[in-house]
């Protein structure tokens, strides 16, 4: 299947093509923090580590490298994002958001109030506060946490 026919993986409802793909080739500027973090969260899925990277503010870039990068999106399988509440100013902006992903066989849940700045008038991830959740351990013939129905062996394990 090719990416004109795939719904964007940041939960849009949108073909990928037409959301995060253009942000991910550089084709466009996500014109807000919520933007760039529905592109974020679609380059992990996409495995697009050179994009995380480059959308993270120039301070924090070098504590970020691109293997660290990489090594968790291809260690990952990401099922969804919800975006919980968006905001932004001329400068700053803030998105709180719940990114589910496994990771082996763990159904885990990242609960972030992320905080972005803009610098050369483009939007950059700076930081975020963390919400601790717990993982759950899934089984084989458990129904699976993604809502499909279906045992996790049928749908997201590997």
């Amino acid at each position: 299947m090719t990416s004109n026919a795939l719904l964007c993986f940041c939960g849009s409802q949108q073909l990928y093509a037409d959301c995060c793909e253009p942000f991910h080739l550089k084709t466009k500027q996500p014109q807000t923090p919520e933007q760039l973090m529905r592109a974020r969260y679609s380059a992990y899925a996409v495995k697009n580590a050179a994009f995380v990277r480059d959308s993270y503010a120039k301070e924090k870039q070098a504590e970020n490298s691109l293997s660290e990068i990489k090594d968790f999106a291809t260690s990952c399988r990401f099922v969804n994002l919800t975006v919980l509440d968006s905001g932004y100013d001329e400068d700053t902006g803030f998105v709180k958001f719940k990114a589910h992903y496994f990771y082996q066989d763990l159904y885990c849940e990242l609960a972030e109030h992320s905080k972005f700045i803009k610098e050369d008038e483009q939007w950059r991830y700076l930081d975020g506060e963390i919400t601790p959740v717990a993982d759950i351990k899934i089984k084989r013939n458990d129904t699976c946490p993604c809502g499909s129905n279906k045992k996790y062996k049928k749908c997201h394990s590997v």
